[in-house]
């Protein structure tokens, strides 16, 4: 066997192998919703952006890229997040969950309690590698697409944010 031949098989072997290596949906599906849930019940951080209804929280290396009413778009380099809200609704409101639960199907629709709050961590896998990922608290909703190996970690941030949000009323 020359040289060559041998190199494209050791190629081949180690593919293989680091593919069987990745996780599967379902272990970082069950990582995400502890990770979501300890995001939830942590004391809420404290905020560093708002607008004329919001108090928010972003972590380093996320920006607001536009806000229109009720939404505002975030972005962390090449990822865009979506940011809802709706001020007539309080944090044990079932209203923005129902709402999304009605336009679609959900792979994981966990729901979270917490005192007077009411969380949910919904992902749809949309691939073999990517999923929408949707976590709330009442009227509030953060949106994105999470690539499956990113499940647990992108989870936990976006309930973060999702968890500091506070209503200028």
């Amino acid at each position: 066997m020359r040289n060559h031949d041998k190199a494209i098989l050791l190629f081949v072997m180690v593919t293989i192998w680091l593919t069987g290596c990745s996780a599967s949906f379902e272990e970082e599906q069950a990582d995400a919703t502890g990770a979501v849930e300890e995001a939830f019940k942590e004391a809420p951080k404290e905020s560093n952006h708002e607008n004329e209804d919001i108090q928010y929280y972003l972590p380093f290396g996320f920006e607001v890229e536009e806000e229109t009413a009720n939404n505002i778009i975030l972005k962390n380099g090449a990822k865009t997040y979506i940011l809802f809200y709706n001020l007539q609704e309080d944090m044990n409101s079932e209203v923005v969950l129902n709402a999304t639960l009605q336009q679609k199907e959900f792979d994981v629709d966990q729901r979270l309690t917490e005192g007077d709050k009411l969380g949910y961590f919904l992902i749809e896998k949309t691939s073999e590698k990517d999923n929408e990922v949707i976590v709330g608290i009442g009227g509030v909703k953060l949106t994105s697409e999470v690539k499956t190996k990113n499940l647990s970690s992108e989870a936990e941030t976006m309930m973060r944010i999702a968890n500091s949000v506070q209503f200028n009323l």
